[in-house]
C-alpha cells in the first residue's frame, strides 16, 4: 500500500517503495489541536515502545498543554503528518505524563545523544530520526511485514525507522533550527544502531545482549575507550551479560581503564572477570590494582588460574617471562601428527596464534622439537611428531629482553616463540599480537583509525 502526505502536511514524506515517512525535528513543537481546530498544546516528545528485534513502535506523543506535560495516545491522533496535529478524541488526560518501563522518548533519550553504529563500530550522535508507516519494502530503514518477522507492522502504524547521523550546524532552544533542516538528507536503519539510554526496563525489551554482540572485543574496548561515565555503565551491563565475552572486552582495555573499571568493582566480582581472561592478562590486571586488594583478589581465582597467575607475577614485567602466556599446546615427543591435529582441534578455548605451533616435550617437560600447523597439516596421519618437528627451534629465556624478543620474531617470521628455562623446560610461549602490543606506542590505541568507507562517502549506505 502507498501512503501519500496529507496535504498541509510539513517534514514528511514517501521513500520510493510508497512508505510514508516523518521527520522527528519536524514534529517537535507542531501544535496539537482538537477536532474544532482549537489549538491544545504542542508535540514535546515521541514516545515509543521497546519490542526486541523489531522496530520500536510509536505509541504516543508527550504534549506541553498549560505549563504541563500530558500523554497523548497515539490511537487518538488522526493523522500524525497534519500540521496541526488533529485529536480525533474529544477529551484529553490531563494528568502529568510518566514514563514506563519499555517506553522511549525520541527527543529526551535519543535525538542528540549518541548511538553506537554497530556497522562502523563507533559512537556517532543521532541528529534526526525518521519514523515510518507502511512496510513496503525498499529504502534505508525497510522493514518486513511478514507473519512473526522482524518490523512486523501494521498500515496504520508509525515506527522507528532510520537514523540520520550527519553533522547539524546550529539549534535553537535545543531544537534544529528550520534552516538545518534537511527532509531529503539520507538515514540508515535503525537496526545498524544500538542506543545507549539505561532506565529501567530497556536492557530488557532490546532483544538479548542488544545488537553490541556483533561487535569484536577490541572494538567494544575502542568504544569503552571512547564513551563517557554514563554510556560506560550502559555498554559495561550489556557486555556483562556475557561473561566470555565481558573477559574478552577487558583483555583488549588499555591497562589504566581496565584498572579503573575494575577497581570499581568487589573482589569477587574482578576475581569472576579475571577467571576467565588468559592468564597473562589477568596477572597484567592484578598487577596494576592497589597492592592491598591484590592478594585478596588471587585468593578468590580458580586455583588452576591462580597458579599461573602467580608464576607470570613473579617475572619482570618487561622480560619474556612476563610477557609469556601459558596457554599452549604440547604433547610427548612420540605422538603422531594425528594425535597432535586432534589436540589442535580440541584446544578450543586456546587463541588462534597459541594453536599455529605445536610443541614435543619429553617426561620431564623439556622441549624438543616445534612444529607449525601446516607442516603438520601436509604430513601424513601416522608420522611420529618429533619427526616433523625443528629439533633446534627459536627459544628465548625468561629473562630475555621483550626488545630482543621482538627481534628474533621479526628475523625468523615467527608467530610463536616458546619461553624456555636454563634446562630447557618449557614455561610458556609468546605469540605476535603479544609483541606487537608492547612494540607499539603507549598511545596507539588512543590514535585514531582509518574511517570507513561508509562514513567518508556519506551516503549512510
Amino acid at each position: 500500500m502507498t501512503i501519500t502526505p496529507a496535504s498541509g502536511s510539513a517534514g514528511a514524506g514517501t521513500t520510493p517503495g510508497g512508505r510514508a515517512t516523518l521527520r522527528l525535528s519536524r514534529l517537535l513543537r507542531r501544535q496539537i489541536a482538537d477536532r474544532s481546530g482549537e489549538s491544545l498544546g504542542k508535540v514535546a516528545d515521541v514516545i515509543v515502545r521497546l519490542r526486541g528485534s523489531d522496530y520500536p513502535l510509536v505509541t504516543g506523543l508527550v504534549a506541553a498543554v498549560g505549563g504541563r506535560e500530558v500523554f497523548v495516545p497515539v490511537d487518538q491522533v488522526s493523522d500524525l503528518e497534519a500540521d496541526p496535529i488533529r485529536l480525533s478524541s474529544a477529551k484529553l488526560d490531563l494528568r502529568h505524563f510518566e514514563r514506563r518501563d519499555g517506553e522511549v522518548l525520541l527527543r529526551a533519550d535519543v535525538l542528540g545523544h549518541r548511538l553506537i553504529d554497530v556497522k562502523n563500530a563507533r559512537l556517532v550522535r543521532a541528529a534526526d530520526l525518521e519514523l515510518a508507516r507502511d512496510a513496503a519494502a525498499g529504502g534505508p530503514g525497510q522493514f518486513n511485514t511478514a507473519a512473526g518477522g522482524p518490523g512486523q507492522s501494521d498500515a496504520d502504524e508509525w515506527v522507528l525507522a532510520g537514523v540520520d547521523t550527519r553533522r547539524r550546524p546550529r539549534r535553537l532552544f535545543g531544537l534544529l533550527s528550520p534552516e538545518a533542516l534537511d527532509d531529503d538528507a539520507p538515514t540508515r536503519d535503525w537496526h545498524d544502531f544500538e542506543w545507549l539510554i539505561g532506565h529501567a526496563g530497556s536492557a530488557l525489551l532490546r532483544g538479548p545482549f542488544g545488537r553490541i554482540r556483533r561487535l569484536k572485543p577490541a572494538q567494544i574496548a575502542d568504544l569503552l575507550e571512547e564513551a563517557s561515565k554514563e554510556e560506560e555503565t550502559e555498554i559495561l551491563g550489556q557486555v556483562h551479560a556475557d561473561p566470555e565475552l565481558e573477559a574478552d572486552v577487558f583483555e583488549e582495555l588499555d591497562e589504566d581503564l581496565a584498572s579503573r573499571l575494575l577497581g570499581a568493582r568487589t573482589d569477587a566480582e574482578i576475581a569472576q572477570v579475571l577467571s576467565r581472561m588468559r592468564a597473562d592478562d589477568a596477572a597484567d590486571a592484578i598487577a596494576e590494582l592497589p597492592q592491598r586488594r591484590r592478594q585478596p583478589v588471587l585468593d578468590l581465582l580458580p586455583p588452576g588460574q591462580r597458579t599461573k597467575v602467580m608464576t607470570l607475577l613473579g617475572f619482570n614485567a618487561t622480560s619474556a617471562g612476563g610477557l609469556m602466556g601459558m596457554d599452549f599446546v604440547s604433547l610427548p615427543t612420540m605422538a603422531t601428527v594425528a594425535d597432535a591435529l586432534d589436540k589442535v582441534r580440541e584446544s578450543t578455548t586456546l587463541q588462534s596464534e597459541a594453536l599455529t605451533s605445536v610443541h614435543a616435550v619429553d617426561d620431564g617437560g623439556c622441549l624438543r622439537g616445534v612444529a607449525n600447523l601446516v607442516t603438520l597439516i601436509q604430513s601424513g596421519p601416522d608420522i611420529t611428531l618429533i619427526d616433523v618437528c625443528d629439533t633446534d627451534p627459536v627459544r628465548v629465556g625468561a629473562d630475555t629482553d621483550v626488545v630482543d624478543v621482538a627481534v628474533l620474531m621479526t628475523d625468523y617470521n615467527l608467530i610463536t616463540i616458546p619461553v624456555v628455562d636454563d634446562e630447557r623446560r618449557l614455561l610458556g610461549v609468546i605469540t605476535v599480537d603479544d609483541v606487537l602490543e608492547v612494540s607499539l606506542p603507549d598511545d596507539w590505541r588512543r590514535r585514531e583509525a582509518a574511517e570507513p568507507p561508509d562514513a567518508r562517502h556519506g551516503d549512510g549506505h
